[in-house]
């Protein structure tokens, strides 16, 4: 007899993009994406942090003042986009902590991806929220809030 209590493949996916965030080393913020194909294999993954060669230790992670990170921060979605090597991503799901920016959604819906699944919402009702979800909807782009079943998922290395 099969166990019972295996994850099914949103938690899975979802625990994916979870950690993909622990790579981020924003101090305020980490997010992370996982992209899915149509067959349930992972495409790729992303999290927010500066560009390949722009130092982690040399580019501002600070939230206001005279320079942020702000501009120079790539989302995890376009992490993982950007990630797939060109492969093609039409058709696929991005599982992804955060609710997508609009500059986020516009590299998602010229990929093809065909659904967000998301954990938070927090900047919901912002002009930049609203204009992502306008954009998302008007292509077609299926929006899903992921509500796990369970409040954890334990990994131990021993």
């Amino acid at each position: 007899m099969k166990r019972a209590d295996y994850i099914n493949w949103d938690e899975y996916f979802m625990s994916v993009a979870l950690l993909a965030a622990m790579r981020s080393k924003d101090p305020n913020t980490q997010v992370g994406a996982c992209i899915v194909g149509e067959d349930n294999r992972i495409i790729s993954t992303g999290y927010n942090g500066f560009p390949r060669g722009c130092s982690d230790d040399e580019f501002p992670w600070d939230r206001e003042g005279e320079e942020t990170k702000y501009p120079y921060v790539v989302h995890a979605e376009l992490n993982a986009i950007l990630n797939a090597g060109g492969r093609s991503l039409a058709g696929a799901r991005v599982y992804v902590g955060l609710f997508p920016c609009n500059e986020c959604a516009k590299a998602i819906i010229q990929a093809g991806i065909k659904e967000v699944i998301y954990l938070s919402d927090k900047y919901a009702g912002t002009p930049a929220n609203n204009a992502s979800k306008r954009m998302l909807r008007a292509a077609k782009v299926k929006l899903t809030r992921f509500e796990p079943d369970k409040d954890r998922i334990e990994i131990k290395f021993t």
